[in-house]
């Protein structure tokens, strides 16, 4: 495999924000907003819904916009360089926060999210760049195992500054500034001709003709239209497991700590070992093994009342999270025109970023209305049946 460097340099920047995706979004400020800065209050877990999805729209319609501007401008690493700093400044100012300053946390967490999210776009495209497609899933699983490690030392964090939580935000925001340079500093962006034209206007023009394109390929639009329901499910998990395990199951900080560490590591372990079965035995096939098995744990949490249950239900969340993420990634460069790669990954967070708005409503409707997390997560199972019955038409 060419371009070792490169690959490091480029799978750095998922050390990088994989710090911001455990400490803030999957467990510690999510924790922290809903307990100290709402009080407990059972209007911290809508307060912290809108924040997410608030984000989530914003990234959404940004994604597909700035992914034709980064394929025609040739500037993918000045924009993910924006989007990173976006994120980078508000995470550290989360230092500020406190008892009562709810406005003040949903403004840094929507703008931190703003920039985490829209900036996987241009760090997603990069892979049809540092190496060739017959690696693509093998590069992909890499990025992955290399950010699971960047979600092994945030959680490590926590045991000493469990008590000092500020501190953590802080700390977290700096990780995401400085594993990200290499990536900035030192990866190569292939330089190619374009003529003069307002940037705006094409993007949107692109925009369009995008969505025609993808109406072409039946393929393609059958992957995204089941990643739509499978990654929305993945990503309410992401979102309120810290939350489900406290509240419903009781865990203590220090306890959600060992869960979480243990999540990265199975996470990490499952996409090395999928980033090569992926080959073995076909990405097709091995996306519909993760989704069977993911039906399988949302019927397992449903039926779990202890932690030691929650935490071996954990452990095999983890090895497939990792897997389903590396493999999705992997699918999707090989339905790409090469010409179109940050265009169509725009298109591909963009389905990301909306279908989290269905999935977090859903578990909180459900668990309003019945007064109950666990058939809040039962109902995730139905968004994996429905991207597992969609993936189906894909024929690879």
């Amino acid at each position: 495999m060419e371009n070792r460097k490169q690959i490091f340099y480029w799978s750095l920047f998922d050390f990088a924000n994989s710090t911001y995706a455990t400490i803030v979004l999957a467990f510690v400020f999510a924790i922290y907003f809903t307990g100290v800065i709402c009080k407990g209050e059972p209007v911290g877990d809508f307060y912290w819904s809108l924040g997410i999805n608030i984000a989530m729209i914003v990234s959404a319609v940004l994604n597909p916009l700035c992914g034709a501007l980064a394929d025609f401008s040739n500037s993918k690493k000045k924009f993910l360089f924006f989007f990173t700093i976006l994120a980078v400044i508000p995470t550290s100012l989360m230092y500020f926060t406190g008892e009562g300053t709810i406005l003040f946390a949903l403004v840094l967490l929507i703008l931190s999210n703003i920039g985490f999210q829209t900036g996987l776009t241009f760090y997603d495209a990069f892979i049809k760049e540092i190496t060739e497609e017959k690696y693509y899933n093998k590069v992909s699983g890499i990025g992955y195992a290399v950010g699971y490690l960047g979600s092994i030392l945030s959680v490590v964090l926590v045991f000493p500054l469990k008590d000092n939580p500020n501190l953590l935000f802080l700390i977290c925001g700096v990780l995401y500034f400085v594993f990200s340079l290499p990536l900035f500093l030192f990866l190569k962006e292939k330089e190619k001709k374009h003529e003069e034209v307002s940037y705006l206007s094409y993007g949107f023009k692109k925009v369009i003709e995008t969505l025609k394109e993808i109406s072409k390929h039946h393929n393609l639009k059958w992957f995204l239209l089941s990643y739509f329901f499978f990654i929305d499910a993945v990503n309410t998990i992401i979102f309120f497991s810290g939350i489900y395990a406290q509240k419903t199951l009781n865990f203590e900080v220090s306890e959600l700590a060992i869960f979480f560490l243990l999540v990265q590591i199975t996470a990490l372990l499952g996409s090395l070992f999928f980033g090569y079965a992926g080959d073995k035995i076909g990405i097709h096939k091995s996306i519909v093994i993760t989704l069977v098995i993911w039906t399988l744990i949302t019927l397992a949490v449903f039926f779990t009342n202890d932690k030691m249950s929650f935490f071996i239900i954990g452990a095999f969340a983890g090895t497939f999270l990792g897997a389903t993420q590396s493999l999705s990634r992997t699918m999707m460069a090989k339905l790409t025109p090469y010409n179109m790669k940050a265009t169509l990954f725009g298109f591909y967070s963009l389905l990301e970023k909306t279908s989290t708005l269905l999935g977090p409503l859903t578990f909180g409707l459900v668990s309003w209305l019945s007064g109950s997390q666990k058939l809040a997560v039962l109902s995730v199972g139905f968004f994996f049946l429905i991207g597992m019955l969609t993936f189906r038409k894909v024929k690879v």
